[in-house]
């Protein structure tokens, strides 16, 4: 077992290129430049941006355009923060350790099973909706066979090697990035206009105030359409995860960081800016074929619904691919800080950690066999206790930060390459505006909404704290007695 980040922080990363990752005994540094920058721009394009946005322009009309900007604008804070830590120690752990480093044992062990267990449950949700992709396509096999099918083509992935993770997640984002940048070109020429063929009077910015006004619903659905949307951003920190496989971390993270502003900018603000201008917000097309399909068929993009299908499985695939990386990274994280079993930390020759990867992805299996024998009552209560662990770990960085910037400066100030605007009154001002969204969400009493989701959380985030805790008090107790025993 390695030591833990408190030992370790302030010690100089291994050279880039030498084939060790830094911090990571075992781990190899086989993600390239390339992979990282992918990884960095696709990994905040999630599933739930092209599944999900109907929903929340429904509840919000254009004003969702401001829940993105004020979610999205979070989003920068924590990865600003996130970013300032990771470029001074990359390592698998990424906010973890430095939870463990800055507030204690407690905090790191707590918020990384946690987001072990955001990732899992994950897992199950993505295979399902893969496979029900699939099985359109070839209704001859069965959906739990297109879910086993693409859990153990990408486990396999992530077994043979890291670059093989690296090579599959380049080419899922590629893909996500080419057609989402595609679609704000084709939607922008097709508002001003210019767009050959279309010639559609009720396309233009003038769909943001027709129909009700930018806020047809007032002030209030903006709030209502931060619930719907805070979700769809979880992701954008993997790169922190990855960074400590790669052959330069330090420059992977603080570019990963500063561009993380265009990152949102454009493919959140700018592609469903193009989908309210191209359509009026309450179309019934929104709601039934879901925004971009919507949109596409308003400029006449033929087979809109079947080219929206191939990237949303893209983007399934590609969430599916990254979340087994994280959790299984997550993991062995934990075993070599002696939170989880030592088997978790180990690698085999390839430098990869085999055991956290097959835990990891067996749980995701028995959590789809959940989505298919009881969909309402296990797997309901699964994502329903994950579902504000994206804003507990957002918190956890912003905590970790404040303690973390006067540690870093103290032991090698030159480490310090990024920095987070304002601090500390930006810091704590993304305190405060997690915290309310959090108290937002107790408002919202729908079935499988926001109050169910957010006690569930904290139910089994005090479970965890509480292992972590009574585990601690009997380490000591444990090192206590065989103290006196050797006197």
């Amino acid at each position: 077992m390695s030591t833990s980040p408190s030992s370790s922080v302030a010690a100089p990363p291994a050279p880039p290129g030498n084939g060790q990752a830094p911090e990571q005994s075992g781990l190899q540094s086989g993600l390239k430049n390339r992979h990282l920058s992918m990884i960095a721009v696709g990994g905040v394009i999630g599933a739930g941006l092209f599944v999900g946005s109907a929903s929340g322009i429904a509840a919000a009309g254009p004003g969702i355009l401001l829940s993105y900007a004020l979610v999205g604008a979070l989003v920068v804070f924590v990865m600003r923060m996130l970013g300032e830590m990771a470029a001074a120690n990359p390592t698998s752990g990424s906010f973890s350790a430095y939870a463990d480093r800055a507030l204690g044992r407690w905090a790191g062990f707590s918020i990384g099973w946690l987001y072990w267990f955001f990732w899992v449950v994950v897992l199950a949700v993505e295979a399902t909706a893969g496979a029900a992709i699939l099985t359109s396509w070839v209704p001859a096999v069965p959906q739990w066979a297109w879910a086993l099918i693409v859990m153990i083509v990408l486990t396999t992935s992530n077994l043979a090697s890291v670059s093989s993770f690296g090579e599959f997640e380049f080419w899922f984002a590629g893909i996500k990035v080419v057609a989402i940048t595609a679609f704000i070109i084709i939607g922008g020429l097709a508002i001003f206009g210019v767009l050959p063929g279309t010639h559609n009077a009720a396309t233009g910015f003038g769909n943001l105030t027709s129909h009700g006004g930018f806020l047809p619903h007032g002030p209030s659905a903006i709030l209502t359409g931060v619930l719907m949307v805070v979700f769809s951003f979880m992701g954008s920190e993997i790169v922190t995860l990855a960074a400590g496989e790669s052959e330069d971390p330090q420059r992977a993270v603080t570019k990963a960081t500063k561009s993380v502003i265009w990152r949102v900018g454009i493919f959140y603000l700018g592609s469903i800016l193009v989908v309210v201008s191209l359509l009026p917000w309450n179309s019934p097309a929104i709601a039934k074929k879901g925004s971009y399909v919507a949109a596409l068929d308003s400029i006449g993009i033929p087979h809109a619904g079947q080219i929206m299908n191939v990237i949303v499985l893209t983007a399934v695939l590609s969430c599916l691919n990254s979340g087994l990386y994280t959790a299984s990274r997550m993991a062995f994280s934990l075993g070599q800080r002696g939170d989880a079993p030592k088997a978790f930390a180990r690698t085999n020759s390839r430098g990869v950690p085999q055991a956290a990867i097959v835990a990891s992805v067996l749980f995701g299996f028995i959590a789809v066999g959940f989505n298919y024998l009881w969909p309402t009552t296990v797997f309901q209560f699964l994502l329903n206790s994950s579902g504000a662990v994206a804003l507990f770990v957002w918190l956890v960085i912003c905590f970790s930060q404040l303690r973390m910037r006067g540690i870093i400066k103290r032991e090698s100030p030159e480490k310090l390459i990024v920095r987070m605007w304002l601090f500390p009154y930006l810091t704590w001002a993304t305190i405060a505006m997690i915290s309310f969204v959090l108290v937002y969400m107790l408002t919202d009493d729908s079935d499988g909404g926001g109050r169910i989701q957010v006690l569930l959380s904290v139910l089994v985030a005090a479970l965890v704290v509480a292992i972590s805790l009574v585990r601690d008090r009997l380490g000591r107790g444990a090192a206590e007695k065989a103290a006196v025993t050797s006197r």
